[in-house]
């Protein structure tokens, strides 16, 4: 029997354009919601998606699922207990995002730093105010989390002159990093940053991470960089924080609660900028993604599952 892989995502028909002329064997099934999919499920050995958007009852209704690729670097909701079957495999697609997470990173670094917040309130005014330019040489960036994504940004941080610290619990020392130490000391950490930047997984261990104790040791010139998830930043406490100015800004791409709520303090705060989960989205999402999974798909369909790239353990 051939193998029957599901695509979804809102891009499906972009990978099934570029599998199926090489996977001619395969029955490729493509949906933009896991809800749709629920009729193809019983036959499926594959589900190719987000990993935050295969849904549970998709996962249970696949009774002969094998493998399940995710085409994000974080598999939280997929390894979380009882989600996945021990005998389902899965891989991720890490280490293909540095990029566009390095560089929503300086878009948020730059803006944040020389206020381009109010640059934009000034031109809407048709106001003339002139400052002196804050410039990144010379600032200390702490990055929570030491992981291909982490070296990407802090290579980048280097060509402009910054001073990187790293935070991680198995990792003492990593590419690019000036310093690098345990989790254990990420509020004396926090206390050097001019701007700490979260690029840690989400797990039970890195829950609220990035505690009040944590934030109440910034700088009040510091700002916050968020594009990890949600869960490992107290956002009760950011809130609070930024509203006593105790902390100079922050930009949050991930949030506690999904859209955020349009009642939320965030979004009408001056020195906050918000964007809507985009960290790991790209122009090129679908090629860069095609790297790990057309390679991935070729050793399952051929019986060499050792050589999946990405293994996550569950």
């Amino acid at each position: 029997m051939p193998a029957q892989v599901l695509i979804l995502h809102h891009d499906a028909q972009q990978y099934l354009a570029r599998l199926q002329p090489n996977f001619p064997d395969v029955t490729f099934h493509s949906f933009e919601h896991g809800a749709d999919a629920k009729a193809v499920a019983s036959g499926l050995d594959v589900i190719v998606g987000l990993g935050h958007h295969i849904p549970n009852d998709l996962i249970k209704a696949s009774a002969q699922l094998k493998w399940i690729q995710a085409l994000t670097t974080g598999t939280e909701t997929l390894t979380a207990p009882g989600v996945l079957p021990p005998h389902v495999l899965l891989t991720s697609t890490r280490g293909i995002h540095g990029p566009q997470m390095s560089e929503l990173a300086f878009l948020n670094m730059i803006a944040l730093n020389r206020n381009f917040r109010k640059m934009q309130r000034n031109q809407a005014e048709a106001k003339w105010d002139q400052w002196n330019q804050p410039i990144l040489q010379g600032k200390t960036v702490v990055i929570v989390g030491l992981g291909i994504l982490a070296e990407h940004l802090a290579e980048r941080c280097k060509l402009f002159g910054m001073t990187t610290i790293g935070i991680s619990s198995g990792r003492a020392d990593a590419p690019h990093f000036d310093e690098v130490h345990p989790r254990a000391r990420l509020a004396r950490a926090a206390a050097r940053a001019d701007f700490l930047v979260l690029l840690v997984p989400y797990s039970p261990q890195t829950h609220q991470m990035v505690s009040r104790e944590v934030l109440s040791a910034m700088k009040p010139s510091a700002f916050l960089i968020n594009i990890a998830r949600g869960g490992v930043l107290d956002e009760a406490a950011l809130i609070e924080l930024l509203q006593a100015g105790k902390i100079a800004g922050a930009a949050l791409d991930v949030f506690s609660k999904q859209p955020l709520p349009p009642d939320n303090p965030l979004w009408r705060m001056p020195n906050v900028i918000i964007t809507p989960n985009l960290g790991g989205r790209s122009d090129t999402f679908v090629e860069q993604t095609l790297t790990i999974v057309e390679p991935n798909l070729r050793a399952f369909v051929e019986g060499r599952l050792k050589d999946l790239k990405n293994i996550v353990a569950h």
